[in-house]
C-alpha cells in the first residue's frame, strides 16, 4: 500500500508539473501573438550580431561630426539598411534617450488594405513590438493620447500597423542604443494643410502636458522622430520629368536637395512647413499624382506637431541641420558579405529612391 500511495503522488506531481510547463507554454505562445510582428524580415536587421556588424561598417565609413546636443528631434530614412545604412547612422547611431516618438508614413499599399482613411492619426494597441534582443515596450503616452484627443482624430488598426514598415525600421536603431526604450508609434494619414494644423496642434498639445507633467528633458528623456523616404523616381513609380540617364539623376537628386535644404536648414517656421507642402516638382505637393516622396504628409504633420511640443514644453523653438543625402543609385549596396539581411527592391537609372537623415536643436528664444 505504501508503494503504491508513493507512486500514485509521483504521478500527481508530474501531471500537476506537466500541466503548469503547458500553461506556461500557452502563455509565453499568447504573449507572443500579441507583440507586434515584423512586417519587413528583409531589408531592416532582427539579430543584434547583425546590428552589430553594421554599425561596424558604418562607423568605418562615417565622416561627419554631429553635434547630439540639444537635439531633440529628427527625419530618418526608412529603406533597406544596406541601402540608408549611412544615412540613418549619423541621426542615430549615437542618439541616446528613454523614449521616442515616432511618426510615420502610410503607404499606399497600406492604404488599400484598410479602406484609405484620411485626415486622422493612427495608433495601435499592441503591448510591445518585436525587437532586437527583446520586446520594445510601448510608452504609457500612446494611452493618453487616445484619452485626450478627440474620438475623430484618430483610429486604432494592428492590422495598419502590422503592414506598415516606416515605424519598425527606426526600431533596432533605437534599440541598440537604448535597450530599455519605450515608443509612440503614430501613423499619419493624407490630409489638407489646415487639417495638418489643427490635428498637431492638439496632439502637441497631449506631447507637451506628458513632458511637463513627467518632467522630462527634451532630447534626453524623450526624442520626436519622422520617418519618411525622398523621391521615387523612374519608370516604376510612373515618375520621369528629366529622362533616365545620368544627367537626369543628378538633376533628379539635386532637387531632393534643395527641398531637402530649403526645409531643414536654418530656423524651423510654419510658414517653412507650409511652403513645403505646396512646391515639390513644380506641382502641388499634397497630390498624390505630382509628388514622389512618401514622406508627403508625415514630414510636415509631424514638423509642426514637434515644433509646437517643444514650444509649449520648453518655450523654445527648432534649428535645423541636414546631415546627409543620399539614393540607392548613387551610393548603392552596403559591401558586408553575409550580412543576413538584404535588400527589397533593385537600383538603376530607372528605378531609384531618395532619403535624407536631418536633426533639430532647440533654439533658445
Amino acid at each position: 500500500m505504501l508503494i503504491a500511495f508513493s507512486s500514485e503522488r509521483r504521478y500527481n506531481h508530474a501531471m500537476k508539473r506537466l500541466v503548469f510547463l503547458l500553461l506556461a507554454a500557452l502563455a509565453l505562445r499568447v504573449q507572443s501573438q500579441d507583440i507586434r510582428p515584423v512586417r519587413d524580415d528583409v531589408g531592416f536587421c532582427w539579430q543584434r550580431p547583425q546590428m552589430e556588424r553594421l554599425m561596424g561598417q558604418l562607423a568605418a565609413l562615417d565622416d561627419l561630426r554631429v553635434s547630439h546636443q540639444g537635439l531633440v528631434a529628427g527625419i530618418s530614412p526608412h529603406d533597406d539598411y544596406l541601402y540608408a545604412g549611412r544615412v540613418y547612422y549619423p541621426l542615430l547611431a549615437k542618439l541616446r534617450t528613454r523614449e521616442a516618438v515616432i511618426i510615420g508614413v502610410t503607404h499606399g499599399t497600406v492604404r488599400k488594405e484598410i479602406g484609405d482613411p484620411k485626415g486622422v492619426l493612427i495608433l495601435d494597441e499592441f503591448p510591445a513590438w518585436t525587437g532586437l534582443s527583446g520586446p520594445v515596450a510601448i510608452s504609457p503616452l500612446r494611452e493618453r493620447i487616445m484619452r485626450e484627443m478627440g474620438k475623430n482624430d484618430f483610429i486604432v488598426s494592428n492590422k495598419a500597423h502590422s503592414l506598415e514598415h516606416s515605424i519598425e525600421a527606426l526600431v533596432p536603431w533605437l534599440q541598440f542604443a537604448n535597450p530599455d526604450i519605450r515608443i509612440t508609434p503614430i501613423m499619419v494619414t493624407a490630409m489638407p494643410f489646415e487639417r495638418m494644423e489643427e490635428l498637431a496642434g492638439r496632439l502637441a498639445g497631449v506631447l507637451a502636458g506628458y513632458v511637463r507633467e513627467n518632467k522630462l528633458q527634451l532630447g534626453r528623456d524623450i526624442v520626436f522622430l519622422v520617418s519618411a523616404d525622398a523621391n521615387h523616381y523612374g519608370r516604376d513609380f510612373a515618375n520621369t520629368p528629366f529622362g533616365e540617364d545620368e544627367q537626369a539623376h543628378a538633376r533628379g537628386t539635386a532637387e531632393d536637395r534643395r527641398i531637402a535644404g530649403d526645409l531643414v536648414e536654418g530656423a524651423l517656421t510654419v510658414e517653412k512647413i507650409r511652403r513645403l507642402t505646396g512646391e515639390l516638382w513644380g506641382k502641388t505637393y499634397l497630390d498624390y499624382g505630382g509628388s514622389y516622396w512618401c514622406g508627403k504628409y508625415d514630414i510636415p504633420f509631424g514638423l509642426l506637431a514637434i515644433l509646437e511640443t517643444v514650444r509649449q514644453a520648453s518655450g523654445c523653438g527648432l534649428r535645423g541641420r541636414l546631415l546627409r543625402y543620399s539614393d540607392t543609385y548613387s551610393e548603392g549596396v552596403l559591401p558586408l558579405p553575409k550580412a543576413g539581411f538584404g535588400i527589397t527592391a533593385p537600383f538603376s537609372l530607372r528605378h531609384w529612391v531618395g532619403f535624407l537623415s536631418a536633426g533639430f536643436y532647440l533654439q533658445r528664444p
